[in-house]
């Protein structure tokens, strides 16, 4: 089995904040999110689908987190059009979580994982790991009730 971990140190360095200096618990999936600064879209996005409750629940969930650079380089209106359809918008954010906490050490070259909207998503392991057709920039940011795994596109159910 190839076991990998890594993480961008720049991303890291963003996610530094999810432990608190006085060691208390890690701040929830949203909450950590919220603090990096660079998942405002996404934020915006499971806040009008009425997810943020869902992200801030017990867990434990696995969330491939496309950043804003991400969703900027989706075709011109997407966004927009997700935002105003809100059951497209929540398939499309649902498929980038997966129940359970899903570390980088626990992928395999090829490992599928079905998603909470009922898809699956395909790891592939090489120079880096993909998850479908985007390239993981950041693992293993833990939350208090699960993990971020950062992504630099925004996958969409008909990629799987």
């Amino acid at each position: 089995m190839i076991r990998r971990t890594f993480i961008a140190a720049a991303a890291a360095a963003t996610f530094a904040g999810a432990v608190f200096a006085d060691g208390h618990a890690k701040k929830d999936i949203v909450d950590t999110a919220v603090e990096a600064g660079t998942f405002q879209t996404l934020v915006a996005a499971v806040t009008a689908a009425g997810l943020v409750d869902t992200l801030k629940g017990e867990g434990p969930f696995t969330v491939f987190a496309p950043t804003d650079e991400a969703f900027a380089a989706l075709p011109e209106g997407t966004v927009e059009g997700l935002l105003a359809d809100i059951p497209a918008l929540t398939e499309v954010l649902t498929y980038h979580v997966v129940a359970g906490k899903v570390m980088s050490a626990d992928l395999t070259d090829g490992m599928t994982a079905s998603t909470v909207q009922g898809g699956t998503i395909t790891f592939k392991l090489g120079n880096g790991v993909m998850v479908n057709d985007a390239s993981v920039v950041a693992a293993d940011i833990e939350a208090s009730n699960g993990v971020i795994h950062v992504i630099d596109k925004v996958i969409l159910p008909s990629d799987g």
